[in-house]
C-alpha cells in the first residue's frame, strides 16, 4: 500500500509518536527501505522510495526531483506490543542494517519475537493483511 493508504486505514497512526530504525536498510534486490515502530498501534513496517530523477538546471546543477507519495510502498512487518518490546527484537539494529538483504534480518527478529518475554511479535504473513493492496511488496 502506498504511505497515504497506511496512515487513512488507521487514524491512530498519523497522530502517534513513531520510532525511526534507520533508512538504509536493503532488500535481497538492493531496494532501500526505512524501518518504523506506531507507538499507538505497535505495527513496525517498512517504507520503501524509489529514487526521484535527477534533472540538470543547465547551470551544471543537478536536482532530485521527488516521486510523488502513491510511489512509497509500506509493508507492515509485524505488532510488538511495546517499545522495550521493540528495542528488545531490533536490538543491534544500526550493525545490521548495513549487512546484505538487511531487511530480511528485521523479518526474522520479528518472527522470533522479544527473548524472554513470553509475549511474541506478531509477524504478518506477505498477503495476509487486511490492509494490504495490490502492488505492494511481500
Amino acid at each position: 500500500m502506498d504511505i497515504e493508504q497506511f496512515y487513512e486505514k488507521d487514524p491512530r497512526r498519523r497522530a502517534s509518536d513513531e520510532s525511526e530504525f534507520g533508512r538504509e536498510w536493503h532488500d535481497a534486490d538492493g531496494v532501500r527501505y526505512e524501518i518504523s515502530w506506531v507507538n499507538d498501534t505497535g505495527e513496525l513496517y517498512s517504507m520503501s522510495e524509489p529514487s526521484g530523477s535527477i534533472i540538470s538546471d543547465g547551470l551544471g546543477d543537478e536536482n532530485l526531483v521527488p516521486m510523488p507519495s502513491k510511489m512509497v510502498v509500506v509493508e507492515v512487518l509485524g505488532k510488538i506490543a511495546s517499545p522495550d518490546a521493540v528495542q528488545q527484537v531490533l536490538a543491534g539494529w544500526p550493525d545490521a542494517m548495513n549487512g546484505p538483504d538487511s531487511l530480511a534480518w528485521v523479518r526474522e527478529r520479528v518472527a522470533a519475537g522479544p527473548a524472554g518475554s513470553g509475549a511474541p511479535s506478531v509477524p504478518v504473513p506477505p498477503g495476509e493483511l487486511p490492509e494490504q493492496l495490490p502492488g505492494a511488496r511481500s
